[in-house]
C-alpha cells in the first residue's frame, strides 16, 4: 500500500511527541535530583538505581496524564452532568450502583472500537492518511454517541410501557381504595398485583411504598416517582392525589376521573397514530410498490414494442 509508510511515519512522530511530552519535564527534574543526591559521588550502581526510579516515575506520570485526558473526554465535567446521567439511567430502569461506571466505560469502548474499525476500513480501501484520520475521528465520535442513543431509546421504550400500564393500574387502585384500604396499602397492593403484568410500573410503586415506609411523606415519595419516570401522566396523578388529600375530597373519585382521562388520552393517541399511517405508507409505496406495479403493467407492452421494432425496422422510421 502506498499510504502505509507515510501513515506509520506520522504515527511514529505522534508517539514520540507524546512520549517526549510525558517524559521531558520529569526527566529534567530527575537529573537535578541526581546531581543533588550524589554530590561528589559517582557510584555506578547508585546512578543506575536513581535513573531506574526516574524512568519509573516518568512513566507513571505519563500514564496519569493520559488518564486525565481520557477522563476529560469520557467523564462528565461537573456534578450536575453526573446527576443528569444518573437520572437518565434511573429513568431507563438502571439503578445499580455500577450503572454509571458501565455506561461511561461503554462510551470509551465504543469510541476505541469505532477508531479501530475506521482505521481497518481505511487500510482495506487503501485510503490516504488524511482520509484515515478523518474516518478515525468520525468513528470515535460515533462510538461516543452510540451509548447516548441507546439510552434515549431505552428511556422512550420504558416510558411507553409505563404509559400503557397506568390506566389499568389506576382502575385497580380505585377498586382497592373503595374496598376500604388506605392509599399507602392500596399502592402496595397494586404494586404487588401488577408485577407479573406491568413490572416497570410495579417497580416504581414498590419504591414509592418503601420510601413511605421509611418515613418519607407520601407526596414527596410520589413526587420522586414522577421525577424518576419523567412522564406528564404520573405528574398529573401525583397532583390529583395531593390536591384530593389537601382539600378533603374523595380520593377514589379523583383517581377514577384520572383513569378515565388517561384512557381517553391513550385512545386519542392511538387514533392519531392511525391517521399518520397513510402518510407513513407513502415512502414504501413510492419506492417499492409503484416501481413493481409499473414493471408488471408496462413491462409486456415495452417488450412487445421492442419485438415489433426488431421484426419491422421500418416502423421506427
Amino acid at each position: 500500500m502506498p499510504a502505509n509508510p507515510t501513515l506509520l511515519a506520522l504515527l511514529g512522530v505522534l508517539a514520540l511527541a507524546l512520549i517526549g511530552y510525558g517524559l521531558w519535564p520529569r526527566k529534567r527534574d530527575d537529573r537535578e535530583a541526581v546531581r543533588r543526591r550524589l554530590g561528589g559521588q559517582r557510584g555506578v550502581d547508585q546512578v543506575a538505581e536513581i535513573r531506574a526510579q526516574a524512568r519509573a516515575s516518568a512513566a507513571s506520570e505519563f500514564v496519569n496524564r493520559n488518564k486525565q485526558l481520557l477522563r476529560r473526554i469520557t467523564l462528565p465535567a461537573s456534578d450536575e452532568e453526573q446527576t443528569n446521567i444518573k437520572q437518565r439511567l434511573a429513568t431507563a430502569g438502571f439503578r445499580q450502583p455500577q450503572a454509571q461506571t458501565m455506561f461511561l466505560a461503554s462510551k470509551s469502548i465504543c469510541a476505541v472500537v469505532g477508531i479501530l474499525l475506521a482505521v481497518a476500513g481505511g487500510f482495506a480501501l487503501q485510503a490516504g492518511v488524511l482520509t484515515i484520520l478523518g474516518a478515525a475521528a468520525g468513528g470515535a465520535g460515533l462510538g461516543l454517541m452510540l451509548p447516548n442513543i441507546w439510552l434515549s431509546t431505552s428511556i422512550s421504550a420504558r416510558q411507553q410501557k409505563l404509559r400503557h400500564a397506568l390506566p389499568d393500574s389506576l382502575d385497580l387502585l380505585v377498586v382497592s381504595v373503595e374496598a376500604g384500604l388506605g392509599l399507602d396499602a392500596a399502592l402496595k397492593r397494586v404494586g404487588d398485583e401488577m408485577a407479573p403484568v406491568h413490572p416497570e410500573l410495579a417497580e416504581e410503586l414498590q419504591i414509592a411504598t418503601l420510601e413511605t415506609q421509611m418515613g418519607l411523606p407520601r407526596g414527596e415519595a410520589l413526587g420522586n416517582m414522577a421525577r424518576r419516570t419523567g412522564l406528564d401522566e404520573v405528574r398529573g396523578l401525583v397532583s390529583v392525589i395531593t390536591q384530593a388529600e389537601k382539600f378533603g375530597t374523595s380520593v377514589a373519585r379523583a383517581l377514577r376521573n384520572q383513569a378515565q382521562a388517561m384512557r381517553t388520552r391513550r385512545r386519542q393517541k392511538a387514533e392519531e397514530q392511525a391517521q399518520k399511517t397513510a402518510v407513513k405508507l407513502l415512502v414504501p409505496l413510492i419506492m417499492f410498490i409503484f416501481p413493481a406495479l409499473f414493471a408488471v403493467l408496462g413491462g409486456p407492452a415495452v417488450i412487445n414494442t421492442l419485438r415489433a421494432l426488431k421484426e419491422n425496422p421500418s416502423l421506427g422510421r
